[in-house]
This record gives structure tokens, C-alpha cells and sequence, in this order.
């Protein structure tokens, strides 16, 4: 069996590459080991947990009510319910990628691919239906196996009680009470939504604050809110072990001050995640990987080899579906014979939590590391006359600008709906706006998205809700 185009891995980078290579009008094969196309993003991660995350938000949002007078009942949550209809949400998706396929005529196949050389995929398992006998040659092959959840021996415990990200979007139950290992975003979300829908939910984490890596201003009013919603937050500790115990997980916490233990019906391993380049037959190829195992390309996605380019998770960070798709259509174009390359200056990030946090561009984080002057305008959602009219006043909308020519580098975004309010920023930045551009777009009223015109307003110095002098 031979086609122009291989892509291997049926995730948001795979089947955007496929479906742009068949619109080309290039032969496509589409190698994928589930029985169904989507990968991690649609099956185990992101289009599975912000099904339940709206969930999650419409019990937080029905207990609020009660300060304007309006009680409900405590939810009676029916997990097979709440599993099934998430499972529905995946299946219509996934059905519909599979009516695109058969509609661009990609073949797909299901089965593992393992490189036998660089033009050569050797197929294990599967559906032999969907195939030709076990090898697959090839021109070009787009490597888009994506990641898997990063793991600790150490807690790998052969126990149901222990999870990683998947297993919790599975819904075993609701347990009484959870341990969350890591504050980054996946162990968040999860943990908001077991939190909302009845469980003790606790995390930990072995630095000092939630979500390295973001804004610290962008985090607190998350923490805040979280303090509330979970029973703990442990910063500065680190894990030591895991022991079961009867029904419940025994969890040995060392901190500054010693040791302590706790027992938990459920723990949520969540540390990360690493690329998926082991065990595929990269070493017979003459694709180069990096010492965390990430697949080295250049901004046209070629690897080292000139038979196979890779996109996605597995050719290194940010570990993104939007990243990934777009990814995947530059590796097409590519093959095709254009001259485009992948090189935004912003790629959107967005924690799914209650509230959103979400950010583009340059980071105050990542501006004081490189010593990079930046000037920073802030404006805080407790002036913005929707979030007032929502309840929702921790907010803050901050644009990180050039000091010379007040051109947007970044933005920053915390507080309700965060993540739909980004793509301006992301715009922004992508086309060159400047603090003025962006406060004479004319915005609606009241609504969230005021917040960025308002903040570009704050810098110029005649925004009209808060008072901050003009520059000169």
C-alpha cells in the first residue's frame, strides 16, 4: 500500500494536516491507532473536560444566585447520566471528522504505525479491513503523535484510586475526597469540576504558587476563588509517596516543616505531560530528538529527515490544540510546494477554571526574566459595569506595551469568558496594534470585552470608569 501523504496520529494537528493535504488535492493516508479520529484534545482531554467544566460552571452559577435571592435544592448528580452525555458530545464530534474524511477521500487507517525506514511504516493492529496488507510506503510522512500524561514511577501504584488525566475524565465516581498533584492547568480543571459536582477536592504543589509559569496577577484572583471552592491548597510541598490503604490512598506531604500524612478516596496525578516519539521507530529514520524526547523541526516543520516533518505536541512546546492544527496546514502547504512557514507572534493560552485566565503574546513573567522594559496598563474588572452586573468584579484585563511605541506585545486576562475575550489580544498583537488602535475600536456596551479598549484607554490616560492621570 502507498500514498503521497502519511499523517500519523488522528489528533487536531493530524486531521487539520490531512483534510488541508486532501483540499490541496494531494492522496492522503491517515494512520491512527483508536478506532476513532480526535486523539487526546477530543477523546481523553480538552473537548471531554470543558463539557464537564460548563457543568461544573452551572452549579457554581445556580449557588450564587442565592445573593439575589433565588435558592435551588443541592444537586443530585446521576454520574451515568453526566458520563453519557459527555460521551455523546465526543461522539458527534467524532463522527462528524470521520463524514469530513470519507468526504476529502483520506483513507484512514486504524492501526499502529511503526517506521521501518524513512519512507516505510510497518502496520500493528488495528482493523486489517481498513488497510492493505502491513506496510504503508510513503513521500512524505506528517508526525503528529502528539503527547501522553507524564508519569511518576514512584506513584504508579496498581491501584483504580490513583489516576491520571484520562482516568478522570472517565468519572469512576465522585469520591469524597480528591488530592490533585500538580497545580497546573489540567489538575486544575479537573479539580474544579470534581469540587462543584460534591467531592473534597485538595492540591498540591511542589512550588510556591498555581500555574507556574503565569502571571502572578493573572493567578490570584483564581486562588482566591479556589480557596473557597476546595478544602486545601498545598504550596511548597512535595509528594513523597503513595501508599494504599484499604478504601484510600495514604499520601506521606514533606514540607519545610517535616513530614505529615493524609488519606484521600482518590488521587489525580497531574504533572504534565511528555511527547509521544517513543516506541514508533524514529531510530531507524534520520529524525533528530531533543534529551526530553521532542521531535527537532524548523519553521517549516521538516525534521532532519527530508521524508517526514512533524507538528503538534510531539515537535515541543506549547503543548496546544490551536498550536497543533495550525502546525499541520503550514506541514501541508509545505509538501505541496509553498513557500509559508510557522512563525506566529502569539499563540492563545487559556486555563478553562472558574474563573478563566488566559494570555497572547509576551508575559510579565517572561519580560522581567529576559530584562525586557515594558510598560503595563491594567484595568480591573471592578469598573467594568457587566462584571458588576454579573458579580464577577475580580477581573483584570493588562496589555504589556513598548515604551516607545506603545505597540501591544502582549495580553493578559483573568475573570469569566476570559478565554473567548483573548483573540483580540491575539489579533492585536498580530497585526501590529498600538494602545491608541486599540482604544478608538469602538466596543460594545456593557459587555467584557470592553475591558481591553478600556485598558488601552487607561494608558493613554482618559479612560472614563477609573481615574489615572494623563501622560504627557
Amino acid at each position: 500500500m502507498h500514498s503521497q501523504i502519511v499523517v500519523l496520529g488522528g489528533g487536531p494537528g493530524g486531521y487539520a494536516a490531512a483534510f488541508m493535504a486532501a483540499d490541496l488535492e494531494m492522496e492522503v493516508a491517515l494512520v491512527e491507532a483508536d478506532s476513532r479520529l480526535g486523539g487526546t484534545c477530543l477523546l481523553r482531554g480538552c473537548i471531554p473536560s470543558k463539557a464537564l467544566l460548563h457543568v461544573a460552571k452551572i452549579v457554581s452559577e445556580a449557588q450564587e444566585l442565592a445573593d439575589w435571592g433565588i435558592g435551588f435544592a443541592k444537586p443530585n448528580v446521576k454520574i451515568e447520566a453526566l458520563r453519557a452525555r459527555k460521551e455523546r458530545v465526543v461522539q458527534t464530534l467524532t463522527g462528524g471528522l470521520k463524514q469530513l474524511a470519507k468526504q476529502r477521500k483520506v483513507r484512514v487507517v486504524q492501526a499502529k504505525g511503526v517506521f521501518e525506514n524513512s519512507q516505510t511504516l510497518r502496520l500493528e493492529g488495528g482493523d486489517p479491513a481498513s488497510r492493505d496488507g502491513d506496510k504503508l510506503t510513503f513521500e512524505h510522512c506528517i508526525l503528529a503523535t502528539g503527547s501522553i500524561p507524564a508519569k511518576i514511577p514512584a506513584f504508579d501504584l496498581k491501584t483504580d484510586r490513583v489516576m491520571d488525566s484520562s482516568d478522570a475524565l472517565d468519572l469512576p465516581d465522585l469520591p469524597e475526597s480528591l488530592l490533585v498533584v500538580g497545580g497546573g492547568y489540567i489538575g486544575l480543571e479537573m479539580g474544579t469540576v470534581y469540587a462543584e459536582l460534591g467531592s473534597k477536592v485538595s492540591v498540591v504543589e511542589l512550588t510556591a504558587g498555581l500555574l507556574p509559569g503565569a502571571d502572578r496577577d493573572l493567578v490570584k484572583p483564581l486562588h482566591k476563588r479556589l480557596e473557597k471552592r476546595f478544602a486545601a491548597i498545598h504550596l511548597n510541598t512535595k509528594v513523597k509517596s503513595l501508599v494504599e490503604k484499604g478504601k484510600a490512598i495514604e499520601v506521606t506531604f514533606e514540607t519545610d516543616e517535616g513530614e505529615r500524612k493524609e488519606q484521600y478516596s482518590r488521587v489525580l496525578v497531574s504533572v504534565g505531560r511528555k511527547p509521544n516519539s517513543a516506541g514508533i521507530g524514529l531510530e531507524k529514520t534520520a529524525v533528530k530528538m531533543d534529551q526530553r524526547g521532542f521531535i527537532q523541526i524548523d519553521r517549516q516543520q521538516r525534521t532532519s529527515d527530508p521524508h517526514i516533518f512533524a507538528i503538534g505536541d510531539v515537535a515541543g512546546e506549547p503543548m496546544l490544540a490551536h498550536k497543533a492544527s495550525h502546525e499541520g496546514k503550514v506541514a501541508a502547504e509545505v509538501i505541496h510546494g509553498s513557500n509559508v512557514a510557522f512563525q506566529p507572534l502569539a499563540i492563545p493560552a487559556v486555563v478553562f477554571t472558574d474563573p478563566e485566565i488566559a494570555w497572547a503574546g509576551l508575559t510579565e513573567e517572561q519580560a522581567t526574566r529576559d530584562g525586557r522594559q515594558v510598560e503595563i496598563s491594567r484595568y480591573p474588572w471592578a469598573a467594568s459595569g457587566r462584571a458588576v452586573s454579573l458579580g464577577r468584579t475580580e477581573g483584570l484585563t493588562k496589555l504589556l506595551l513598548d515604551p516607545e511605541t506603545e505597540r501591544v506585545l502582549g495580553v493578559g486576562i483573568v475573570g469569566p469568558n476570559a478565554g473567548d475575550l483573548i483573540s483580540e489580544g491575539v489579533v492585536a498583537i498580530e497585526m501590529g496594534c498600538t494602545a491608541r488602535d486599540l482604544a478608538e475600536v469602538i466596543h460594545p456596551h456593557p459587555t467584557l470585552s470592553e475591558t481591553l479598549c478600556f485598558a488601552a484607554e487607561a494608558q493613554l490616560g482618559f479612560a472614563t470608569e477609573i481615574y489615572k492621570p494623563r501622560r504627557s
